[in-house]
């Protein structure tokens, strides 16, 4: 049944997994509560560092509170979109989720770099250490979908080459003159 997944789509499942509810429930309680829900251990670091860097007052911190759930949110409706898509056998198949996973990646590693320098400014380790794992989790991923290329796309290359024109091995000469 598995035989057809490649790593990239277990990973980014993995990690649809992790952030899909945690970052739903952290968003939920700052719509909820911005104030203490952006006080609470996953968002505190961004607390402190608007409150004392940044010396936001009441009402501004609210908006940033309300713009950092909405980030997250997003980054939760992408990764629930490559969910969806990865349920489609042709779409995995094609590499057709990883548009959706890459945008996930990409918002969520900014989220989680800019929550990790502002724990560092604050001096709030625990943060810092939660947004660094998190960072590494979402660039590893990365990598991963970069570097790793569908199946599909490795059909339609060996379909485009020219049949009298074969792969070359390690034993073979590229060049003429390397003979």
């Amino acid at each position: 049944m598995f035989r057809n997944w490649r790593i990239g789509s277990v990973n980014g499942a993995l990690l649809a997994a992790y952030f899909i509810p945690v970052w739903s429930l952290v968003a939920f309680s700052i719509i909820v509560a911005p104030v203490r829900g952006l006080y609470e251990r996953p968002s505190v670091a961004v607390a402190l560092y608007l409150s004392d860097h940044l010396q936001m007052a009441g009402m501004d911190t609210v908006r940033a509170a309300w713009l950092l759930a909405l980030g997250r949110l997003t980054v939760v409706a992408f990764f629930a979109i490559y969910l969806v898509l990865l349920c489609i056998p042709r779409t995995r198949k094609g590499g057709g989720s990883d548009e959706a996973l890459g945008i996930a990646l990409g918002i969520g590693s900014v989220i989680s770099f800019a929550s990790m320098v502002m724990a560092s400014k604050v001096g709030e380790m625990a943060a810092l250490r939660l947004h660094a794992t998190e960072l590494l989790l979402l660039l590893g991923a990365a990598v991963v979908v970069v570097i790793e290329k569908p199946d599909a796309a490795a059909k339609v290359a060996e379909v485009a080459a020219p049949p009298n024109l074969q792969p070359l091995g390690l034993e073979q000469a590229e060049l003429l003159h390397n003979r």
